[in-house]
């Protein structure tokens, strides 16, 4: 009986001594959240009669698993709540650099703090297809993480994609495009540019037309702007406001444009493309731009606000991570965190782009190349009036 009762005894430290051991990680990331809390002033103060008294948000609730941090809190009401996220750096300064901010409504928010990055990957389409089934024009981002995350075009109009040599810009194109035809090449017309005639290579015999310059790129421009035209007089002859909302929609149109900041001095093309970029979406005719480096005489205050989605991959300084973005968040992207971006459509949050190797690329369009389709480029729709991008 003695002895059964040392037993429990022991049995009953153990446990004790355990559940302790697990309330550390907890305490201690509550401390630290609290130290943030103060060292950024992030509070409301009060005065009495006797003192001020300040009120620093709160935290509700701390959850520890093996491989993450989940601290859920909430700011007392008078605080913009833009300031979480403008204090991310501090919060990465406490937590360390693999952390993410999530705002649930204007007084909650989450604290995730990872102790492994995101898992670089190859592309796979066989494990994307649920993330895109039902889109009109599924776009692939990446992984984060939540999982596979995509978009649908049209609904969220016209791409930047900006990155320096070697950030994974160039994959991630391979990668959207590839996705795209894959999914449903029947119902697209694509068009790209390949101003440094280092990209686009890949899908010659599969696009609609691949150009080289400027010269060749105002053509399909051109014949595009004409399109939008005709698109438009036949919404209003239907009365109906998107291309989707017709009996026999006409096909979606993808521009491509590489490099698109060599373009810069071509003031009949810059024009075009900020058209597109303005009323294109109800057409059915969208953008994909992309620069190694940012530039603000390109991306003036019209196009970049059209461009309603940016995936940023690493950037050389915070300047041009803001042209890009509106934060210096890419600029703190590390050489070494390949394929890893900033992308923004509702917010900012950390995903990693797929890799998508050449050889394996070629593989997949394999069975869509066709080297007569640039000679036949005209659409095939039953009325005459969506009219047809034909090239001489």
């Amino acid at each position: 009986m003695l002895l059964t009762l040392k037993i429990l005894g022991l049995l009953t430290s153990c446990v004790g001594i355990i559940a302790t051991y697990r309330t550390f990680p907890s305490n201690a990331a509550r401390s630290k959240m609290f130290k943030a809390f103060k060292i950024a002033d992030i509070s409301i103060t009060k005065k009495t009669k006797k003192r001020e008294i300040k009120t620093y948000p709160t935290i509700k609730k701390v959850n520890v698993f093996s491989d993450k941090i989940i601290i859920l809190f909430n700011i007392p009401d008078g605080i913009n709540p833009d300031i979480i996220e403008k204090h991310e750096w501090l919060f990465k300064q406490k937590f360390g650099e693999h952390i993410e901010i999530t705002q649930m409504n204007s007084k909650q928010f989450i604290l995730s703090i990872y102790k492994q990055p995101i898992r670089q990957f190859d592309y796979n389409y066989d494990d994307i297809t649920n993330s895109i089934k039902n889109m009109n024009l599924p776009i692939l981002v990446g992984q984060s993480r939540s999982g596979i995350e995509a978009y649908d075009m049209t609904k969220y109009p016209h791409l930047l994609i900006a990155g320096e040599t070697g950030s994974g810009k160039s994959t991630q194109l391979r990668s959207i495009l590839s996705t795209l035809i894959h999914s449903d090449s029947n119902k697209l017309k694509i068009y790209l540019a390949d101003l440094k005639r280092s990209e686009f290579h890949l899908f010659k015999g599969i696009a609609n037309k691949v150009v080289y310059d400027a010269d060749e790129l105002i053509k399909i421009l051109r014949k595009i702007k004409k399109e939008l035209t005709t698109r438009g007089e036949l919404l209003e002859k239907s009365e109906v406001a998107n291309i989707e909302d017709l009996h026999s929609p006409p096909p979606y149109i993808l521009l491509g444009i590489d490099e698109v900041a060599l373009l810069k001095k071509e003031d009949d093309i810059m024009e075009i493309i900020e058209e597109i970029s303005a009323i294109g979406r109800a057409l059915g005719v969208y953008l994909i731009l992309s620069m190694q480096r940012p530039d603000a005489s390109i991306l003036d205050g019209k196009l970049k606000n059209n461009l309603t989605v940016r995936m940023a991959f690493r950037h050389s300084d915070e300047i041009n991570s803001r042209i890009t973005l509106g934060s210096g968040d890419a600029a703190n992207i590390k050489q070494t965190q390949k394929g890893l971006m900033c992308f923004k459509l509702d917010g900012i949050k950390k995903i990693q782009a797929p890799y998508l190797e050449l050889k394996n690329a070629k593989r997949l369009l394999a069975p869509y190349k066709n080297k007569s389709v640039e000679e036949n480029d005209q659409f095939q729709e039953s009325s005459p009036m969506f009219g047809a991008l034909e090239f001489d």
